[in-house]
């Protein structure tokens, strides 16, 4: 399922997102949650690492987190770094222990479309099958459609 966002849908999300708990991230750098926590850490945003796996180990100057319920930040949004059918408990955990929560987003390849309309009920924002990192390097001048940068500063689409 590839649902559609309008470019300002996406772009008011990741400008509205101050915290995010990333969940399913890793400590190897070469997989790709660990360099979108890092990129999204990079670019302002608390990033709270969340895997009960390396649960009290660093990562980008916070201790991974094992819970939702080991998070005391407010957090925006929760990005799923988890195959899609470990989808559902995630949302309803993130739902009941995240009372500021105001999206979900689901990397590239997660789609849930039941908890989805769950979160969406709730009135979330839901994400599908996007990368918070490309999503953001898109729309904020940083990549050409694509997908690579340039590396040159023009006014010239």
């Amino acid at each position: 399922m590839d649902e559609t966002y309008t470019d300002a849908h996406l772009k008011d999300v990741l400008t509205r997102t101050k915290v995010v708990a990333v969940v399913g991230v890793s400590t190897n750098p070469v997989r790709p949650s660990y360099y979108v926590a890092r990129y999204l850490s990079l670019k302002g945003y608390t990033v709270i690492p969340l895997n009960p796996v390396y649960a009290g180990e660093t990562l980008f100057g916070r201790t991974v987190v094992g819970d939702f319920a080991d998070i005391e930040a407010p957090v925006d949004m929760v990005d799923i770094f988890r195959r899609s059918d470990a989808v559902p408990p995630i949302v309803d955990a993130a739902m009941t222990q995240l009372p500021h929560l105001k999206t979900i987003w689901m990397q590239i390849g997660v789609t849930h479309a039941d908890a989805a309309a769950k979160a969406r009920a709730a009135g979330l924002t839901v994400i599908q099958n996007r990368c918070p990192k490309i999503e953001y390097q898109r729309l904020f001048g940083e990549l050409r459609m694509g997908g690579f940068n340039t590396g040159i500063i023009s006014s010239r689409l």
